[in-house]
């Protein structure tokens, strides 16, 4: 019947059990001394590797030796425009293409304009083959 019985008068303030203080306390100093630790041997880590590196000889590699062919371009954009250029200068130049057949290589501009003065060829259609009887 314990239970039923209440306190004669409320206490002003907190709640003094609830929370272990000491506990809580100790976690935290806990939790601090691990990340201190932590950061210590990262820093450490961070250290070796850089003595790592400053002790390694770097080696020079020259890929046109060491990769078999096709390779890469060092230039892409100057590859492209040196080819741009040389079918722009095919294209728009006169030139021998079988000299002695007398076949001309003519600009392409003259060569269209040719061609709508004149109209294309109707080709004819070709003929029927003939049926095998079996």
């Amino acid at each position: 019947m314990d239970e039923t019985r209440h306190p004669q008068t409320p206490h002003p303030g907190h709640e003094t059990t609830d929370v272990n203080i000491w506990a809580v306390g100790k976690f935290g100093i806990a939790l601090v001394v691990v990340c201190v630790v932590s950061v210590a041997l990262l820093w450490g880590l961070l250290k070796y590797f850089q003595s790592q590196e400053a002790t390694s000889v770097a080696t020079t590699i020259e890929p046109t030796k060491l990769f078999p062919q096709p390779q890469l371009q060092k230039t892409p954009i100057l590859g492209l425009r040196a080819i741009r250029a040389e079918e722009d200068r095919i294209l728009n130049s006169y030139a021998w293409v079988d000299q002695p057949k007398g076949v001309v290589r003519i600009p392409v501009a003259q060569a269209i304009e040719i061609l709508a003065a004149r109209g294309l060829q109707a080709h004819s259609t070709p003929p029927a083959t003939k049926e095998v009887p079996k």
